[in-house]
């Protein structure tokens, strides 16, 4: 999957108590180009991997930001109720084991040991994360990948060719490598440079800004 850089701040020392203060993980890129967690993008293909507490609780922290944008406080054993989850047993419990799988997934990251600093939208399925899907799901996301690139619109495409470049370049990818796949996916060569370009640049910035 798409591993971010965490800030210097995050912290693992994450071990709610009766309270969970929400607060939003601001990424220009993936706020930009990413999916709402309650997309169909997410639905169809994000709940293999999360499972569907983590899936919903994304869901809920999204409805939550959208009416407190600067963050807000969730109680956990009314989240965990209305979401059908065991909140005893506090660190072992269902509702924290699913809050501990945004962190593990890259979508969200503890900044104390009550504070959450969660994504708003997620990235596309690493190469990895594909390859790990069923059969039916693997082959509906590459469909879902080929109708993205015949989609009409530079300014589409320019999003698309940036967003997929910046995936392979944090799953490893070097910045040569990434151009000719982009150029393999059938972007025009001036796109692909351009998308790798760009996706490189920022993930050089991605780790000097993290020491």
């Amino acid at each position: 999957m798409t591993t971010p850089t965490l800030p210097l701040r995050c912290t693992t020392d994450f071990n709610p108590s009766d309270t969970l203060r929400i607060r939003p993980w601001l990424d220009d890129v993936i706020d930009a180009l990413g999916f709402d967690p309650r997309s169909q993008y997410v639905e169809i293909f994000w709940l293999s991997q999360l499972g569907p507490s983590t899936t919903w609780f994304m869901r809920r922290v999204a409805a939550g930001l959208d009416q407190n944008p600067g963050g807000y406080t969730l109680v956990l054993g009314d989240t965990a109720q209305s979401l059908g989850l065991s909140e005893s047993g506090r660190r072992k419990s269902a509702f924290v084991r699913a809050v501990t799988r945004t962190i593990k997934f890259g979508l969200a990251y503890a900044e104390g040991p009550d504070v959450l600093r969660v994504r708003r939208r997620l990235p596309p399925l690493s190469r990895c994360q594909i390859e790990r899907l069923p059969d039916g799901l693997r082959a509906a996301h590459d469909r879902w990948q080929e109708e993205q690139l015949q989609s009409p619109g530079s300014d589409r495409q320019r999003r698309q060719a940036r967003l997929l470049a910046l995936s392979m370049i944090e799953m490893g990818d070097e910045l040569d490598a990434a151009e000719r796949r982009l150029a393999e996916l059938r972007y025009h060569p001036g796109l692909a440079h351009d998308a790798a370009t760009w996706a490189w640049a920022r993930h050089r910035a991605a780790l000097a800004a993290a020491g």
